[in-house]
């Protein structure tokens, strides 16, 4: 068991720092708005946390229209579900993908910390990578590798990272984005 709340209270953070002005301008995701990567957000929020709880999966598409105070709480609550001892045993299932629920934790991280990057990258924040959670990410990229090198995953090729990148550079340039994107 890790603990994704590091992570999450930097998802958090970013969210809180989203102008409303910025809603249409462009992420590290190719084709995805900044709303689009909050109904993300939004989205995968929903999904690992009815996982960990065992409840089926209803989702909604879209942005809720009070994002703003929806998108922490399921945050929050993503959190709150992963502490329990129960979500870490049994099978789950995300994209269509069936997977321990240990695995599926190791998901979430990686959306966590992914995201949280494309949504700071594009709002103009910085963000703040937690060890704990790169270490998660490195074990989903791990995890995946073979998807992803057929390219199944949910990533473009691997970027080329710099002799001198950071550990998040280097992580993010292993998931096919270009680690100093910026908004131009």
């Amino acid at each position: 068991m890790f603990d994704l709340a590091p992570a999450a209270e930097e998802m958090n953070r970013l969210l809180a720092g989203v102008r409303d002005d910025q809603l249409a301008d462009p992420t590290p995701c190719s084709d995805w708005s900044v709303a689009d990567l909050l109904a993300h957000v939004h989205q995968f929020t929903t999904v690992f946390t009815l996982n960990a709880r065992k409840e089926p999966i209803e989702l909604t598409d879209g942005l809720p229209g009070d994002w703003r105070t929806v998108l922490p709480r399921q945050v929050d609550d993503l959190v709150a579900a992963w502490r329990q001892e129960s979500a870490w045993t049994g099978r789950v299932s995300a994209g269509g993908v069936e997977m321990p629920a240990e695995d599926n934790a190791v998901v979430a991280m990686e959306e966590l910390v992914v995201h949280g990057f494309d949504l700071a990258r594009a709002t103009g924040q910085d963000y703040q990578a937690d060890p704990v959670a790169l270490d998660q990410v490195a074990h989903f990229l791990e995890l995946f590798s073979g998807p992803i090198a057929r390219g199944q995953g949910p990533y473009g090729p691997e970027m080329p990272a710099p002799d001198d990148a950071s550990r998040l550079e280097r992580t993010i340039a292993q998931t096919g984005r270009d680690p100093h994107w910026s908004r131009g």
